[in-house]
């Protein structure tokens, strides 16, 4: 073959054209431009994310050392400013909408989850992202503190981020559970931030199984204490909350679950409406919720949320989703791979290889298998000496 497209370029072929020129329009993404096209700032600020860039004059440098690829990329050369006023005004939403579009491309493929139960499970949860209040004002979370909040419902079908929601970080985890969808069927995984026991009984309505900690302070009545054979698990009972407000909040039975960590040693009560799955399994549920945290943690240390290109809300906003939109386009790449990437990996090769002329789905398979240079028919100069 005489020509192959970078890398780059062929993860950018993951996007429809056709899909994104309708969210352009739909958000009129191109009023007032100013000469940074939708396409080409979506290009910037991805090559931000995969490239390890945190700032624009990075951005800005990475592209222009590359430009002779940057017609088969669809973009033109871009200054800080122009990308910088381009993060200021174009609506964040255009990249919101992107973020779901591309979801729904990741979660066709992705793996189910390792339960045996058929039920879609997720968990839900949210991390903070502090900012200095200076440059951020619009943010306010303390006193001499900013911050802003990422709310997430995490699917455990090849752990990604099924839902996703920003909001400043005064706002409380409970008060963003309601409008987190959840449907008939589904397991929900939460820590004790989103024990709300008027939520945990809508849930129990709508047909949602939740695992949940149970706090200290609650007071039940045990109503049956069922038999257990597994080694690691201490109690599991049937139980109704006793408390006057907790009571009117959640009046039907709930079941209690003390399990024991085999490595701590440390006991866990978990509170959940599923009464039929054997105790070992809660257990297991619950202890499965640490891939949001891992999640959480590879956000923050492989992808850029915590410098940011803008101090503008927008501009902030554009910069999350595109992260959490990178974040789905490398595990796109790690389930349609034979090779057995993990995301830490395949993040930390990936700068090295943008502008790499190679076969994409060739390199991911076998990503240590030597480059085939293409024959041109030329012949080697024979050089004679004496």
């Amino acid at each position: 073959m005489a020509h192959c497209p970078t890398i780059l370029s062929q993860m950018l072929k993951l996007f429809s054209g056709y899909e994104f020129e309708k969210l352009v329009f739909k958000h009129q993404a191109e009023y007032h431009a100013r000469g940074v096209r939708s396409w080409s700032h979506l290009v910037a600020m991805l090559f931000g994310q995969l490239a390890g860039q945190d700032s624009l004059r990075g951005i800005e440098a990475g592209l222009a050392t590359q430009g002779r690829h940057l017609y088969h990329l669809g973009v033109t050369p871009m200054s800080r400013s122009s990308l910088a006023y381009a993060n200021a005004h174009r609506p964040a939403a255009l990249f919101e909408d992107l973020f779901y579009r591309m979801l729904s491309k990741c979660a066709a493929i992705a793996p189910r989850h390792k339960f045996r139960f058929k039920n879609p499970l997720y968990s839900i949860d949210a991390s903070l992202i502090r900012l200095c209040l200076s440059l951020f004002d619009w943010a306010k979370f303390r006193k001499t503190k900013g911050a802003v909040k990422l709310h997430v419902k995490f699917n455990h079908a090849g752990y990604i981020p099924n839902f996703a929601l920003l909001t400043t970080g005064k706002v409380h985890d409970s008060q963003i559970a309601p409008k987190i969808p959840l449907e008939s069927g589904d397991v929900a995984v939460m820590d004790r931030a989103y024990l709300d026991y008027s939520y945990l009984y809508s849930l129990e309505n709508k047909g949602v199984f939740f695992v949940t900690r149970l706090k200290s302070n609650s007071r039940f009545r045990i109503i049956k204490r069922r038999s257990h054979a597994q080694s690691n698990i201490c109690a599991d009972q049937i139980i109704e909350l006793t408390g006057y407000y907790t009571r009117q909040n959640y009046p039907g039975p709930l079941r209690r679950v003390v399990a024991k960590d085999p490595e701590t040693k440390k006991r866990i009560v978990l509170l959940t409406n599923q009464l039929e799955w054997s105790p070992a399994t809660i257990a297991a549920i619950y202890k499965d919720r640490w891939q949001i945290e891992i999640f959480f943690k590879t956000l923050k240390q492989q992808l850029k949320v915590k410098s940011f290109v803008g101090t503008s809300e927008n501009a902030l906003l554009s910069q999350l989703w595109t992260a959490l939109i990178a974040y789905l386009l490398l595990s796109y790449l790690k389930f349609k791979s034979k090779f057995q990437w993990s995301l830490y990996t395949l993040s930390s090769i990936i700068p090295t290889n943008l502008f790499s002329r190679r076969d994409l789905w060739d390199w991911l398979n076998n990503p240590y298998k030597p480059s085939i240079l293409p024959n041109l028919g030329l012949k080697q100069t024979q050089l004679r000496f004496g």
